[in-house]
């Protein structure tokens, strides 16, 4: 059973519905201050996901594919596009010069895009590591979502993402990401696992704007 395949699918599903609630999302019709709370769970929710996919299935694939040396480095090269649009994304809604001039439609537009790209690469990587798995391997999916806990909230582009020197900017960027979201009031939600929509309870999921009750009712049905 592709135990990764489908959890890396439930994952982007859920980080694609995160990303058009809000893109749709209008301040002018709704509350003014609406935008900053489903646009804070997306970002936060891709940033912890990203990083701990590079963090876990790069090493991974290089074990244990063939060819993983050259996929991992072409997946750390799509997840820094991702992070710099979402870093678009931030500064715009947070009235950054660094995106003067810069549509709302722009912005996601781009975020868009790059994140299918990351997802379609992710699924690649998993689906070949599902096939290869050997006895002995650990539970990637697992470690993936171990991983995610302890992930920085935030779009970090620039700084390493692989190796010894990567392993330390996401230490160094967990703790500045974790000291501003308790002085802004930042609620991250916690990682996706296969077949649970979320683990949130419905106080968590009212404060993140990011409610599933629905879903969660039918589960249970």
């Amino acid at each position: 059973m592709d135990t990764l395949t489908a959890g890396t699918r439930a994952t982007y599903d859920v980080l694609m519905e995160r990303l058009e609630r809000a893109a749709s999302t209008d301040p002018e019709r709704d509350d003014p201050r609406s935008r900053y709370p489903v646009t804070d769970t997306f970002l936060a929710s891709a940033s912890r996901h990203v990083n701990a996919a590079t963090a876990v299935l790069v090493p991974a694939a290089r074990k244990r594919l063939s060819d993983g040396s050259a996929r991992g480095h072409a997946f750390v090269a799509q997840v820094r596009r991702l992070e710099a649009a979402m870093a678009q994304v931030k500064a715009r809604l947070y009235g950054s010069t660094y995106a003067i001039g810069r549509s709302w439609s722009s912005v996601w537009d781009d975020t868009r895009i790059e994140l299918e790209a990351t997802r379609a690469l992710e699924e690649e990587l998993c689906h070949d590591l599902d096939v290869r798995r050997e006895a002995g391997d650990p539970d990637w999916g697992d470690k993936l979502y171990r991983a995610e806990l302890h992930a920085p909230t935030r779009p970090h582009p620039y700084v390493p993402h692989q190796g010894v020197r990567g392993k330390l900017a996401r230490e160094v960027a967990l703790r500045v990401d974790r000291f501003w979201d308790m002085a802004e009031g930042r609620m991250a939600p916690e990682p996706v696992r296969h077949h649970d929509r979320s683990h949130d309870g419905p106080i968590t999921q009212y404060f993140l704007a990011d409610p599933h009750f629905v879903e969660d009712a039918e589960e249970k049905s």
